[in-house]
């Protein structure tokens, strides 16, 4: 079985008319639009999220205000980035990549970021919105591309069995939420989840964030299953891939998303789009 290929450009593409447009007006009205990205330490993985989200902005017409931190930088100093940055007027939002070192409260961090800025619902009273059904939320960056992955791809959803592999508050949780808004059938796998491969391979579609390089292989899949990897590793050779070893998965898959190529570049699609989102939801209520 030669599996059809989830590819994220088109559906990166099929949004990128409508984004720059809505950019191209706010600077008529005199509206630079603005991302703040914080990035602490040099994760390969968070460098090349950066980096594709740079390129995505300069593609929509948004600037970027860069904070690159040490890894040795103190919980302190990173709480007067967040601070100077929520009251910067010329920032319209902030993305902080995660998650962060160990040494620091994350939680509290994220409890930082003004909701009007917060376009990766970061903080815990925006990503509340998914469980309101309402259009009108934000819904975090890379969980609602694995939705419009699926959507443009005309996988089905509803009624489907779904597995999701990994329970962070970053991907696994909120994309468990938006996959039952689609009203798939979601089992959430972790660390702790008792015969793991059993319950992933009776899934009709596999979503895997757990950080773990090549592990899902085709033992893992059910013959013509639908993939999305949103694993972002680096192999042997130091060279990014995804947490299922696609040589081996897409033998036996029906669709597969590729690493990179597959979800990251519409991640940064929705990070663009929230933003402006933001912008034009603020002219609203002035």
């Amino acid at each position: 079985m030669n599996a059809e290929l989830l590819k994220g450009k088109p559906v990166a593409d099929s949004m990128q008319e409508m984004l720059s447009e809505k950019s191209h007006e706010l600077r008529k009205r005199g509206i630079i639009p603005k991302l703040c990205i914080i990035r602490v330490g040099e994760k390969a993985d968070d460098i090349a999220y950066e980096t594709g989200a740079m390129k995505k902005m300069a593609a929509t017409g948004i600037e970027v205000d860069h904070v690159r931190l040490d890894l040795e930088c103190t919980q302190e100093e990173l709480e007067e980035v967040m601070k100077e940055k929520n009251i910067d007027e010329t920032v319209h939002g902030i993305l902080m990549l995660r998650p962060l070192p160990l040494h620091f409260d994350e939680k509290r961090i994220t409890q930082m970021v003004s909701p009007q800025k917060d376009v990766d619902c970061m903080n815990p009273a925006t990503l509340a919105g998914i469980l309101e059904l309402s259009q009108e939320s934000k819904t975090p960056c890379t969980p609602q591309a694995v939705i419009e992955l699926l959507r443009y791809y005309n996988v089905e959803m509803a009624g489907k069995r779904v597995a999701v592999i990994g329970r962070s508050s970053v991907i696994g949780k909120p994309v468990a939420l938006l996959l039952l808004n689609e009203n798939a059938t979601v089992t959430i796998c972790h660390s702790k989840t008792k015969d793991m491969k059993a319950i992933v391979k009776e899934a009709d579609i596999v979503v895997s964030a757990m950080g773990r390089a090549k592990m899902i292989d085709s033992s893992y899949i059910k013959e013509g299953a639908t993939i999305i990897d949103v694993g972002m590793n680096t192999d042997e050779n130091g060279k990014l891939c995804g947490d299922v070893d696609f040589e081996s998965a897409k033998s036996i898959a029906g669709a597969i998303s590729p690493v990179p190529g597959g979800v990251g570049s519409v991640t940064t699609t929705i990070l663009a789009k929230n933003l402006l989102s933001g912008i034009e939801k603020l002219i609203e209520m002035n």
